[in-house]
């Protein structure tokens, strides 16, 4: 889960590349980056952190050039921190700097086929940079002089079928333009956008519609799964589909929790997907709770608001905020290891005293991932005086890992993984736990786009659209842990 934006305009891009990158701040707070083509020179400033302490004055002033690319991350593949800091860069051919948000599930062999077949070395972990020198080799091979977008095209069509996993890729290819493309599943988000300039129109690609809102730009559509968008430096575009046809299969989760609820993905509103959400959770505690006695609905803030809304109202009680957020804490859930989220917590929210006192509350959060936030803030709320404490959670259990970009951790430190809801509500301490099923969150989302026929929702049905190998899942579960990453960040 990263931010990743670019665009071919026809003056200076680095302020609106910051900009865009504070709005996709929400999907990856570990490192930020931005790169620039200054005529024949590419700019590149990144580092670790927030976007507002990687860039200062001096560093967006040498940011110079009308075309480029930005990345804000979130570690899933590789070490945290600036050391794979995006956007990378090969020199050869022509030079290509390039940002990725989601996760290849074959690095593996690709690093050995990068290595052994291209004669290309890669420096780290990441399967960026892997991703990065597949398609650095798909250009060289087109073995021409001056490449044109049909052998651009070509070469993403070969990187299509050397990688596998979710993936939105763009690429800031130098002497030609930007470069997007999206996995053949579309599994991760990716849109495009035109804006009308004095100087003529201008084109920009991003990972949410709300970093074209900002800018000004229109949203015109969604780049398609296994298509390609070129936007060359003469301010045209062309584009194509390049991989074979797959079942398209957004991410559920992003409605879920990661995109802001301003954003349209998939022609749905994030906003309007959430609000249907809290309707079926709110029918489904109607039904398990006929005779409840809720006095008030709080919403865990942020993300959870917009659904807590329409589930009080169908249980005909107030909504009240019973939690003050304290706005300079980052999102608990991609802190990078159980003892920041920990700490996180308690700085994170404050309980108002006199919404819980003698009530019987109900908590709505948006998932319950490890559960280890949620049995704080269910001890936060009986703390405050609360008789009863109830817990519903506007996704279904969370059960296996995400491997398409979401660091989900291993399966053992999933409070669901092989536990009933009644075993799962004694671990939380909650008086009654609620989920949402499967098949209603699903109608929640697609009710915006009846054109949606399918959805990964591999971390509540532990069915990967990809296919995985049992030895790549057993993998991932050891460098998931939060005892692997201690032992990395002991070693960098």
């Amino acid at each position: 889960m990263c931010g990743i934006i670019g665009i071919v305009g026809k003056s200076e891009v680095a302020a609106a590349l910051y900009d865009a990158l504070t709005v996709l701040q929400h999907r990856g707070q570990d490192a930020a980056g931005i790169a620039t083509l200054d005529g024949n020179r590419l700019r590149l400033h990144k580092g670790a952190g927030l976007v507002r302490d990687v860039f200062n004055h001096d560093s967006m002033l040498a940011l110079r050039g009308n075309v480029g690319i930005g990345h804000c991350r979130y570690p899933t593949a590789g070490s945290e921190g600036s050391a794979e800091a995006q956007p990378l860069y090969v020199n050869s051919p022509c030079g290509i700097a390039l940002a990725h948000n989601g996760n290849l599930i074959n690095t593996q062999a690709l690093r050995r086929e990068v290595f052994e077949d291209d004669r290309r070395h890669v420096n780290s972990d990441s399967d960026s940079e892997v991703l990065l020198n597949v398609l650095a080799h798909e250009l060289q091979i087109q073995d021409r002089r001056t490449l044109t977008p049909d052998h651009i095209f070509k070469a993403v069509a070969g990187t299509h079928a050397r990688c596998a996993g979710g993936y939105a890729v763009v690429a800031m290819v130098l002497g030609y333009g930007v470069l997007a493309f999206r996995d053949p599943h579309g599994i991760r988000p990716l849109v495009l956008g035109e804006r009308d300039t004095a100087s003529g129109k201008e084109y920009a690609v991003a990972s949410e519609s709300v970093a074209l809102d900002i800018l000004g730009f229109r949203l015109l559509r969604d780049i398609a799964p296994g298509e390609a968008v070129l936007l060359t430096l003469d301010g045209q575009l062309h584009a194509r589909h390049c991989a074979e046809p797959a079942l398209h299969a957004p991410c559920i989760f992003e409605y879920v929790y990661l995109a802001r609820p301003d954003s349209m993905i998939e022609d749905v509103s994030v906003y309007k997907a959430r609000l249907r959400m809290g309707e079926k959770l709110g029918e489904k505690i109607l039904r398990e709770m006929p005779d409840h006695d809720i006095d008030a609905v709080i919403p865990i803030p942020d993300t959870s608001r917009t659904a807590a809304g329409p589930l009080a109202q169908i249980l005909g009680v107030p909504v009240r905020e019973g939690f003050v957020k304290n706005r300079y804490i980052g999102r608990t859930f991609i802190m990078p290891g159980q003892s920041e989220r920990l700490k996180s917590v308690r700085r994170k929210l404050n309980p108002i005293g006199l919404e819980f006192r003698r009530k019987n509350v109900l908590l709505v959060d948006d998932s319950i991932v490890r559960g280890t936030t949620s049995k704080q803030i269910i001890q936060m709320a009986r703390d405050a005086g609360a008789r009863k404490v109830y817990l519903a959670s506007a996704a279904p259990p969370v059960r296996f890992p995400n491997i398409y970009g979401i660091d989900m951790p291993a399966t053992a430190e999933l409070v669901a993984h092989g536990r009933s809801v009644e075993e799962i509500e004694r671990i939380l301490g909650a008086d009654k736990l609620i989920y949402q099923d499967l098949e209603d969150l699903i109608w929640a989302v697609r009710d915006g786009n009846e054109n949606l026929e399918a959805f990964d929702t591999s971390c509540f049905s532990g069915e990967y659209v990809t296919g995985v190998e049992p030895t790549y899942l057993a993998d991932l579960e050891f460098m998931r842990s939060d005892d692997a990453k201690a032992k990395r960040r002991v070693i960098s």
